[in-house]
């Protein structure tokens, strides 16, 4: 029954289920891919339970597995409490935490909430951008830790999970071909708007802006108006927005890593951002929206 609950064996199986890749895991625990599959197989034999489907090109989260993951989180905090007690571990300081803009919209408030209820005697300073912003206070030394995207080819960060880039847009949008793709962007330096500029380039597709604005609630509520189609996380589509059809013909955008980025160490600031750190990663998987039941959206002819 110990191995049922074995908080190493939780937390490797956290990293599999948020990045759905037993290398990607192994990389971010810093072990080897097979210590991965052992924790995972010791985890699954003590449970009685398959927590996982998987082949040579994808994992997925069975239903139990999907179960264990609130489990999981739960065992892993109470631990982590229990630890900081029976320690006499109380952190303190001042924690400079940056998030990108596209957290907004999911359940980042409760994992920092959480945070705040564990520790209340860290001063949490919340500074929300985007990501390429970000990149650059982190390296200018006024932020101690960043959750961002990273930037294409970078291997800096420990890897939160990796999703695909879409095009998305209000669901009966159509897309003329033959005309300027309208595009819905966040200003420079956002790495979504070079991505898609990027691949559009590419193709030697026209484009044009139809709408520049620093904030996501500003993109979405362009994309609603049906101005243009925007370069989104799949795992992140906001409510009332769908996926661009493959019909509509615009170039394929990759993938993007959802990363922790530490800055500089400062001595008040280095366990209180490990921590939050470690908090982001158990709960990584409440970041992602599922795309589930989305629509998409056609070319010329509708649908």
């Amino acid at each position: 029954m110990y191995d049922m609950y074995d908080p190493a064996q939780l937390r490797t199986f956290l990293a599999v289920a948020q990045t759905l890749s037993f290398t990607r895991a192994a990389r971010r625990l810093g072990v080897r891919q097979s210590t991965v599959s052992q924790h995972v197989r010791r985890l699954e034999e003590a449970t009685g339970r398959q927590l996982f489907t998987r082949d040579t090109h994808r994992v997925d989260l069975t239903v139990d597995g999907e179960a264990m993951l609130g489990f999981a989180r739960t065992i892993l905090a109470a631990h982590e409490r229990a630890s900081a007690f029976f320690t006499g571990t109380r952190l303190r300081g001042r924690l400079r935490f940056g998030a990108s803009e596209d957290f907004v919209l999911t359940r980042l408030p409760e994992i920092l909430q959480s945070f705040r209820r564990d520790h209340p005697e860290v001063e949490l300073e919340l500074t929300v951008e985007l990501s390429g912003t970000l990149h650059q206070q982190l390296a200018a030394g006024r932020l101690d830790l960043v959750l961002a995207k990273r930037r294409t080819g970078d291997t800096h960060g420990e890897l939160v999970w990796q999703d695909a880039l879409i095009w998305i847009g209000a669901p009966r949008l159509r897309i003329d071909p033959d005309r300027p793709v309208p595009l819905i962007l966040f200003p420079p330096p956002g790495i979504t708007r070079a991505r898609a500029l990027e691949v559009l380039e590419g193709q030697g597709r026209s484009w044009r802006v139809a709408c520049t604005s620093g904030s996501l609630s500003g993109l979405i509520a362009a994309a609603h108006a049906g101005l243009g189609v925007m370069a989104h996380s799949r795992g992140l589509v906001p409510p009332g927005l769908a996926p661009v059809a493959a019909r509509a013909g615009l170039p394929e955008l990759g993938e993007v890593d959802f990363v922790l980025l530490h800055g500089r160490r400062r001595d008040g600031a280095q366990p209180a951002a490990d921590a939050l750190a470690a908090a982001i990663l158990a709960g990584g998987d409440r970041l992602i929206r599922p795309p589930g039941g989305l629509g998409a959206i056609g070319g010329r002819d509708g649908a």
